[in-house]
């Protein structure tokens, strides 16, 4: 359990595995939270606040159970006894006492008096029976609580901010712990742990630390490597400190050895490098003195101390064993990591600058020199001895090979090429230039930029050198003409850092917009921006495999990054093979007629038309609206979610409307409304529903008036023989089928009236049959015009059968179109109650 306390008088109590709020409550403090702690069985809290009072508080049961007054001041820090049964607590404020409070009676009992400052740290005895309490006046004072007196007072001569007691029955001889008298361990502003005898009041153990510098005993308070607090850690048998630069350090018991750091703030990054074996470390320069060394692995970190003002920019050589670093101070360094313990060393160092050293680059082949930039406005080319210093002997000194004056104004950027022959300048000058490295002769200069350049990069392919510049673009320049080939644009402000990735094909540029992009060197396009941090990005470097990329910020965030497109394409790759063999299996299903399981498949690949595909066949079956209606109510309640929302869809096309209706139909037939509001976005779907679903009923309104406009008419052209008809049969010489006409070869006057009397006859016999109404039959044609007529229409346009069994049969034509639009009524009419039940459900 973890409980914090903030600045607006707030509570707030964290389940630290699922990194979430549980609870939060008011601390009833008027002023901040000073100090808290729990107690042994982790149920009850104190939290002592800026007010001068001390609340108790029931997690479990979370309410506050006491309210103690009477301290002076800040209560910064309060402590309960280790033996529950006691009921006590222990707090200190400003006025340098001790108080014990007894949580019976919510009554101080004693007030033990001592230091003469404030006290930082309270520890018991295992039995209960003695505190040692600790202060910022250089003592250590040893109680006993049962007469309530100081048994001895202890001179640390150092500020001690942390107190902690060495447990008993344990060997700690690696501390010069010889009796089994109590010893505790102090932390102090000298920045190292100290253990003591306290019967005696000897120091029997002072810690060292190999990488940080000696501090002086005579140093003031305020020491960046002063402890400001000490945790024991019984359960793993560690001791966690906490240094003033908020750096948390695990020292291993009994030999109190460091076995992790952990910086807890970094201020501007300014370079990062990769470092070690495939890549496991990073080196960071981070606007201070010191350079911090990542285990990227465990998060643990190693602090390198050696510069003495700002570490500005940092290069690794090609096995990434070694690394070399320049600084403010005006000098240059080389460190080395031994491979087995990942501890570095400084091997070298140079100076010779006159001003702040603000680029360095290492060679890249086997010969091991460094190339340096200043703000001098000279670059110098130093070797590095044959055999370097093993750890814990002094630092080899460099000595410069060859200064050149290359600049007018800062040198920003220096580069080596892969060949170990050339080497670029940036400056703040506008200019790059080009080195011959055989003997520093000037080559070539690039201009071209509005603004100063920070940093330049050979391609480690092409003879192409690419500069960043303050103007926010980047330029490729051709090394044989000094052209420039490219220009990428797409920076609001400076591009403070480029490198080349994927073998040389593509760009990555960091800039002061906080923005890091993707460039494709051959169609110079920005394909990629990642918005990351909100400050300049100053540190960009890759991995030697082309996997990783890491990138440093002012925001004081370092962002290590990944490269996932040969893991995205063999994830796509095998989604859609995953799907071929769904797509095959559904097919088979179809032909197998295992509707259920098929539409299961087809929404699980979340593909409407496929989907939709499967409703046709479902529905083209014998059985089909009782099968589909059977299949529907099968299917699970996310299933029946995935199709309302194809529905929606489907509805809106008049070619899949009919499919849509037929599942909607069994839908709000079979399920409430209240079930159907529950569905996701069920609500959005259905109001999407009702205004198509009324266009369809419109146009279907349409097409029935149209039918029946249709029926009348062929009803009115059923007719037979007819004079005329002969002669037009003749003249146009049709040969083709006539099922509705009776041609007459001979054709006489008293047939034809013959005709159309009989013609009559079955006129009036199917209006009455088809309630047209009698008032039709009463129309008196004359019969050679009947016979014109009739003749006409059956050679201008089809003409229905009697039995309207077959279509229409003329000239062996059939309308495919008026077919189809009558089935589509037929079925559209079964569904008429759909728009209604829509409206219902909405």
């Amino acid at each position: 359990m973890l409980v914090t306390a903030s600045r607006a008088l707030l509570l707030k109590q964290w389940d630290w595995r699922q990194e979430k709020c549980t609870r939060s409550w008011r601390a009833i403090h008027n002023v901040p939270v000073a100090s808290m702690t729990f107690d042994c069985t982790s149920t009850l809290l104190a939290t002592g606040g800026c007010d001068g009072t001390i609340k108790l508080w029931d997690v479990v049961k979370q309410y506050c159970t006491h309210n103690l007054k009477g301290s002076s001041g800040v209560v910064h820090l309060v402590e309960f006894h280790p033996d529950i049964n006691l009921l006590q607590l222990f707090s200190s404020s400003m006025d340098c006492s001790i108080r014990i409070w007894d949580l019976r009676t919510s009554k101080c009992i004693c007030v033990l008096e001592s230091h003469y400052s404030a006290v930082t740290s309270l520890a018991f005895s295992p039995d209960g029976h003695t505190l040692i309490s600790s202060g910022r006046d250089k003592i250590c004072s040893v109680w006993d609580l049962k007469e309530r007196k100081v048994k001895r007072t202890v001179p640390v001569y150092e500020a001690v901010e942390g107190v902690v007691i060495l447990p008993e029955n344990e060997d700690f001889s690696e501390l010069g712990v010889k009796s089994k008298d109590l010893h505790f361990v102090t932390a102090g502003s000298k920045g190292v742990l100290r253990v003591w005898e306290s019967s005696s009041a000897r120091c029997v153990f002072t810690q060292t630390l190999p990488s940080a510098p000696v501090s002086n005993p005579e140093q003031a308070d305020g020491d960046p490597l002063s402890l400001v607090y000490c945790l024991p850690m019984p359960l793993s048998k560690r001791l966690a400190t906490v240094t003033a630069e908020h750096n948390i350090l695990l020292y291993q018991l009994p030999s109190l050895s460091v076995q992790q750091q952990f910086v807890g703030y970094n201020d501007d990054i300014l370079d990062v490098r990769f470092l070690g074996k495939d890549d496991s470390h990073i080196v960071v320069a981070t606007n201070s003195s010191q350079l911090k060394v990542f285990e990227l692995a465990t998060s643990s970190c190693q602090i390198l101390y050696g510069h003495t003002d700002t570490v500005l920019c940092l290069d690794v050589f090609r096995k990434r064993s070694m690394f070399a670093s320049c600084a403010k101070d005006k000098s240059v360094r080389v460190w080395k990591m031994d491979p087995e313990s990942g501890r570095v060393h400084c091997v070298a160092q140079g100076h010779g600058h006159s001003n702040a050293v603000g680029s360095i680059s290492c060679s890249r082949l086997k010969k091991a020199f460094l190339v340096s930039g200043s703000q001098d406005c000279t670059v110098k080319v130093w070797d590095l001895p044959d055999t370097l210093p093993a750890a814990g002997e002094e630092p080899a000194q460099l000595e410069a090979r060859v200064t050149e004056k290359a600049h007018d104004k800062d040198v920003n950027s220096v580069a080596i090429s892969p060949n170990d022959k050339l080497f670029a300048s940036g400056s703040q000058d506008r200019a790059a230039k080009l080195w011959s490295l055989t003997d520093m002769s000037l080559l070539g200069v690039f201009r071209g930029h509005r603004r100063g350049i920070w940093c330049v990069q050979f391609s480690p392919v092409d003879q192409v050198l690419a500069t960043a510049s303050a103007d926010g673009s980047i330029k490729l320049w051709g090394l044989h003409d000094f052209s420039c080939l490219k220009t990428f644009e797409g920076h609001d402000a400076s591009v403070l850092k480029i490198i080349f990735v994927s073998r040389g094909t593509q760009l990555v540029s960091g800039g002061s917009d906080g923005l890091v992009k993707l460039w494709t060197i051959k169609t110079n396009e920005c394909i990629k921006t990642f918005d990351a941090h909100q400050d300049k990005v100053w540190a960009l470097h890759g991995s030697g495999k082309d996997d990783l990329m890491v990138t440093g910020s002012a925001d004081s965030n370092i962002t290590v990054w990944k490269d996932v497109t040969e893991e995205e394409l063999a994830e796509e790759q095998a989604k859609q093979e995953n799907q071929i063999l769904k797509q095959q299996e559904l097919s088979n299903l179809l032909h197998e007629k295992k509707y259920l399981k098929a539409l299961g498949i087809a929404i699980s690949l979340d593909q409407p038309h496929t989907v939709l595909r499967v409703i046709k066949e479902i529905r083209q079956d014998e059985k089909g609206p009782q099968l589909l209606e059977e299949t529907l109510l099968k299917l699970r309640r996310d299933q029946k979610e995935a199709l309302l929302r194809y529905c929606a869809v489907w509805n809106t096309n008049a070619r899949s409307c009919l499919d849509a209706q037929a599942v909607l139909q069994v839908l709000l037939t079979h399920l409430s409304p209240a079930e159907l509001l529950q569905f996701q976005g069920a609500r959005t779907h259905l109001e999407g529903l009702i205004p198509y679903t009324g266009r369809h009923m419109q146009r279907i309104g349409r097409l029935l008036q149209s039918s029946m406009f249709l029926d009348y008419m062929w009803q009115k052209m059923r007719v037979t023989g007819g004079k005329d008809s002969g002669y037009l049969q003749d003249e146009e010489m049709d040969t083709s089928p006539q099922g509705i006409f009776i041609v007459d070869k001979q054709p006489s006057l008293e047939k034809t009236a013959s005709a159309a009397q009989q013609l009559n006859e079955e006129e009036e016999d199917d209006r009455f049959q088809a309630n047209e109404g009698p008032e039709d039959s009463d129309d008196e044609v004359p019969e050679e015009a009947d016979s014109i007529s009739a003749s006409k229409s059956a050679n201008s346009r089809p003409v229905r059968n009697e039995t309207r069994a077959n279509g229409v049969r003329n000239g062996g034509n059939v309308s495919s179109e008026e077919s189809s639009d009558e089935e589509n009524v037929i079925e559209m009419s079964n569904k008429f109650s759909t728009t209604q039940l829509l409206t219902e459900a909405r």
